[in-house]
């Protein structure tokens, strides 16, 4: 596998990722706030903010955000898709180092970037800047495996991306997530979420991926051709609904020590 550094992974993709990775269902957000309380004046710290697409949720309910990113190109992504937002704040920083104040942030925030982190050292470092009532969510958008083209993609994946099953297997099980939360009790959500691409969308998302083979790869023409054929097995009037599952881990782990 090609060991970058993860904080450098995507520095080359920024452009597929901007353009074709998938944003988070809006009913997280009205989910966030009929069960966890979520306000808009409350100050949100995305951590490992990437392109921005997790920050924008929270800017559109008005939070303040800080987007704490140590990849500079996805840093540069951020500032300009968010520019509009006046209560944006780009932050050079990572999970074990955000640069924020202690006890500054309400609400600390993942997406699609918890397992790249080193876990105690985030853990020491959430715990120094989240409020002593404040929560942390880590999110995920999951392929949906039980759908036939998720099926046919993963063995395509399995086949044609030699990294892919190393960094697939990253992602953290729920166990060792309720253990980062401990004491406090992890509770989980789920939305359904999807994109619909023509064969230039399903292509851009491919090449969005850390582990994808880029254009100087031996076998990346041959990895092209096989995407086309699943394209036109599974798409309709050259459409492919291209399906998820969107996962919430979420706890109120300073509330816990102090109960």
């Amino acid at each position: 596998m090609n060991m970058l550094n993860s904080t450098e992974r995507f520095s080359n993709r920024v452009t597929d990722y901007v353009k074709y990775r998938p944003d988070y269902p809006s009913s997280l957000m009205a989910y966030l706030t009929e069960c966890c309380r979520l306000r808009s004046n409350q100050i949100v710290a995305d951590i490992g903010s990437g392109t921005g697409l997790l920050t924008q949720l929270f800017l559109k309910q008005g939070n303040p955000v800080y987007g704490v990113e140590p990849n500079a190109n996805m840093r540069a992504a951020a500032e300009e898709f968010l520019q509009m937002h006046p209560h944006f704040q780009s932050v050079v920083g990572q999970a074990e180092a955000t640069q924020l104040g202690p006890n500054s942030v309400d609400w600390i925030v993942a997406g699609q970037a918890f397992h790249w982190f080193n876990q105690q050292a985030a853990h020491q470092e959430f715990n120094r800047i989240l409020k002593p009532d404040g929560w942390i969510a880590l999110i995920w958008n999951s392929r949906l495996m039980s759908d036939p083209f998720q099926q046919a993609y993963e063995e395509f994946l399995l086949t044609h991306a030699p990294d892919y099953s190393v960094v697939s297997q990253r992602r953290p099980s729920a166990e060792t997530l309720a253990e980062f939360f401990a004491p406090a009790k992890m509770q989980t959500a789920t939305f359904a979420h999807q994109q619909v691409f023509d064969f230039e969308g399903l292509q851009g998302r491919l090449l969005s991926c850390s582990y994808a083979p880029t254009k100087e790869a031996e076998n990346y023409g041959e990895m092209m051709e096989a995407l086309r054929s699943l394209f036109n097995q599974y798409s309709h009037q050259n459409q492919l609904f291209f399906r998820y599952t969107t996962y919430v881990y979420y706890a109120q782990p300073k509330g816990a020590r102090q109960n």
